[in-house]
């Protein structure tokens, strides 16, 4: 049986890596109110909202005319600090407060992964797991962290920051899947694949994304 991924994402990164890792998909957007799902189930902790979210994504996605007959894909990913769950801070200043705390310390980055298979015959799978990993920063100077909140990019990713760009190099190691820190764990899509009924070989493209 032939096999169409569909990402329900917009993140450039996560397209990025299923590019680079060649697995062609197509990409539809979902129109999720995250603060509203959230606010529905009540308190969850980082770990699980994660998972919450990339269902209510892949789900959204799943239902609609244009992903008939496809395998659909919501991630979302959530960091977890000092107990806390961080998701985009949009807002400068909770940007630069956020890493000031941050910075020479740990916290853990989970991304939620949920796989829904809507293909005529297939598995009928709605299937979903984390990929979590514990990200080490190295000791910024305020200079660097209002730098690098200017350069705006923190302002739109889970925790303020990311680790296949400008934030790379404050990003001494980390422990764990670091593809889970870029927002999409090429081996836990693997695994939920597997549980489907399809080899990740099956998506693999010899062109780009489409």
């Amino acid at each position: 049986m032939t096999a169409r991924l569909i990402l329900a994402s917009k993140s450039p990164a996560r397209t990025k890596l299923l590019t680079e890792a060649g697995i062609g998909h197509a990409i539809l957007v979902s129109d999720v109110d995250e603060p509203a799902v959230v606010a529905a189930y009540g308190q969850l902790d980082p770990h699980d909202t994660s998972l919450l979210l990339a269902r209510a994504k892949a789900e959204a996605v799943a239902a609609l005319d244009d992903a008939e007959d496809a395998l659909v894909l919501g991630c979302d990913s959530v960091f977890e600090f000092d107990g806390e769950a961080h998701g985009k801070p949009y807002e400068p200043a909770v940007a630069i407060e956020r890493i000031r705390r941050m910075r020479g310390r740990s916290g853990v980055l989970h991304t939620g992964h949920w796989l829904v298979d809507t293909r005529d015959g297939g598995s009928g799978a709605t299937i979903g797991a984390v990929s979590s990993a514990t990200v080490h920063f190295g000791a910024m100077t305020d200079a660097e962290v209002e730098a690098y909140v200017a350069s705006g990019e923190p302002l739109h990713c889970a925790g303020s920051f990311t680790i296949d760009g400008l934030g790379g190099a404050f990003i001494e190691r980390v422990d764990g899947d670091p593809h889970a820190v870029v927002g999409l764990s090429i081996s836990t899509l693997r695994a939920l694949l597997h549980a489907a009924g399809v080899s990740v070989t099956e998506l693999w493209a010899h062109a780009p994304a489409l």
